[in-house]
């Protein structure tokens, strides 16, 4: 069995609905720096105009990623458990 990257992990965890921070990304599953995952993980994300990066500003300062479905009935592709695309 093949084991998910911390990219893969992120994704899999905005995939749910929720939103992650730095703090939790380092402590469940290992991601020293969120922002330049973030920054990678957009560029994959956004490259066919279906979703979107959003941060939001916590109450304690700290920043919140999420990933937006822009066009949540014509996707033209989706994300398996592992993070890769493929067609839907």
């Amino acid at each position: 069995m093949k084991t998910m990257t911390k990219k893969q992990k992120v994704i899999n965890c905005l995939k749910s609905g929720k939103g992650i921070t730095a703090k939790q990304a380092a402590s469940r599953f290992g991601v020293g720096n969120l922002r330049a995952t973030m920054s990678n993980i957009k560029s994959d994300l956004e490259s066919y105009g279906n979703w979107e990066v959003v941060t939001e500003e916590t109450a304690t300062g700290a920043t919140r990623y999420f990933m937006n479905d822009i066009h949540p009935g014509t996707r033209v592709y989706g994300f398996d458990r592992y993070g890769h695309r493929y067609a839907l």
